[in-house]
């Protein structure tokens, strides 16, 4: 670790002289000797140096976006090869060196706060070897080494002999209980933040290298903290831990309120977005018309969740226009009622389902059978047909004579003579 640390030496001016700068503000508070001063002084580095990856950020999160946007192009790659792995892989590099994108994105602001994290430690090494380092004199070595951050010293590690935090005033046992805590919510984090990637913030619905990269990262990451973790010093464990509370949130406030299309997350934030559409009557806000104008422009390319928005603003009686807004559509209400009221008025006239005898009686009406205006006292079945004639006229019209109860419906062949 010394010869990584020692490959970042280039950065430890700017890094140690950032701390010296809060170590003032807070010492003047605090006290200067105090694990406060020390321990909010590091904490204010990694939220300084946090902000300013906050542009790296945003380019992470648009280049996930047209990772997204690849994947119906990506599935169409599975199914065509979905028996010659190498030809699909050759087929995903080709797509994204076509569009520009990279998998690898992710890992960019873990990547870029590297040297910072090495830079640290070399301070903090060097802190714990009586070593002035940048612009860290002699007074401030001292005052460093009497730092204790909950009875461990700053520059303390979980594998330091009992004689040599004796010589930092400490105990072992405290340094290992401080240190062992720290290194399980260190790898507790990252991997919590990791599995709330995976769980809410990716379309599941199509499998790509990405997915599995970020599913190997979300058990990688917190084995290699606990692994490594027991050679850093407490000021480097507070600077990771740090660092994984700010990427925590800073997450959650992107899922919460940008989430990737096909996601889980999207689902529920579709769902708050009706609701306060539908109780305001407009969007609120740039980002909400952001995320209208991309439903809208999406067209017959829209998921599932995005279909139902849309459906969910029609039912309303509001319309998602091209730039984002929402007016409302009298057209689309008035359509609605129509519909609600023929619906309705089709359900009271729909007749009701007739007895067989009621069904027979209504043949035998139709067939020109007289009917009294008052009911019978017997039963129509009951009557006895007229025995038809020889010579009668078929019915006006060429119509046939419809069969009466009982008999076989249709024309009656003729019985062929015996033969004897």
């Amino acid at each position: 670790m010394d010869t990584i640390a020692s490959l970042f030496s280039f950065i430890t001016t700017p890094v140690s002289w950032v701390i010296v700068q809060f170590h003032s503000v807070y010492g003047a508070i605090f006290g200067p000797d105090t694990g406060w001063a020390w321990g909010l002084s590091i904490v204010s580095l990694v939220i300084l140096i946090r902000i300013c990856l906050i542009p790296l950020f945003v380019k992470q999160i648009k280049a996930t976006r047209a990772m997204q946007t690849l994947q119906p192009e990506m599935k169409k790659i599975q199914e065509r090869y979905k028996n010659d792995r190498q030809r699909q892989s050759e087929e995903m590099m080709k797509l994204y060196k076509e569009t520009g994108t990279n998998p690898l994105s992710s890992c960019l602001p873990i990547l870029a706060q590297s040297p910072f994290f090495f830079a640290l430690y070399h301070v903090l090494n060097s802190i714990a070897s009586n070593d002035t380092i940048g612009v860290i004199n002699e007074r401030l070595l001292e005052s460093a080494q009497k730092a204790h951050i909950f009875g461990a010293p700053l520059a303390a590690k979980f594998t330091d002999s009992s004689e040599k935090v004796e010589a930092l005033n400490s105990s072992l046992t405290d340094v290992r209980v401080v240190t062992a805590i720290m290194i399980v919510l260190m790898s507790l984090s990252q991997f919590y933040t990791q599995r709330q990637l995976m769980t809410k913030n990716v379309d599941t619905t199509v499998k790509t290298p990405f997915m599995q990269q970020q599913k190997m990262l979300m058990y990688v990451f917190p084995i290699i903290f606990a692994v490594f973790g027991i050679n850093f010093p407490v000021g480097v464990l507070v600077y990771w831990l740090t660092t994984n509370v700010w990427t925590m949130g800073q997450q959650m406030y992107v899922i919460h309120n940008n989430p990737t299309p096909g996601s889980k997350a999207q689902a529920a934030y579709l769902e708050r977005l009706s609701k306060s559409v539908a109780k305001h009557g407009r969007t609120r806000g740039r980002g909400e018309r952001a995320i209208v104008k991309a439903i809208v422009a999406k067209g017959r390319d829209r998921n599932e969740y995005e279909r139902k928005f849309i459906n969910g603003l029609n039912k309303s009686g509001l319309a998602a226009q091209a730039d984002g807004t929402v007016i409302k559509s009298e057209s689309t209400a008035a359509a609605q009622a129509e519909d609600v009221a023929a619906g309705a008025a089709a359900k009271r006239q729909q007749p009701k389902r007739q007895t067989k005898a009621q069904r027979q009686s209504g043949t035998a009406k139709t067939a020109g059978e007289p009917t009294s205006l008052t009911k019978s006292d017997e039963p129509e079945d009951a009557k006895p047909a007229a025995p038809a004639k020889k010579g009668d006229a078929k019915p006006a019209g060429g119509t046939r004579s419809r069969a009466q109860s009982g008999q076989r419906k249709g024309p009656q062949r003729p019985k062929s003579p015996s033969k004897k």
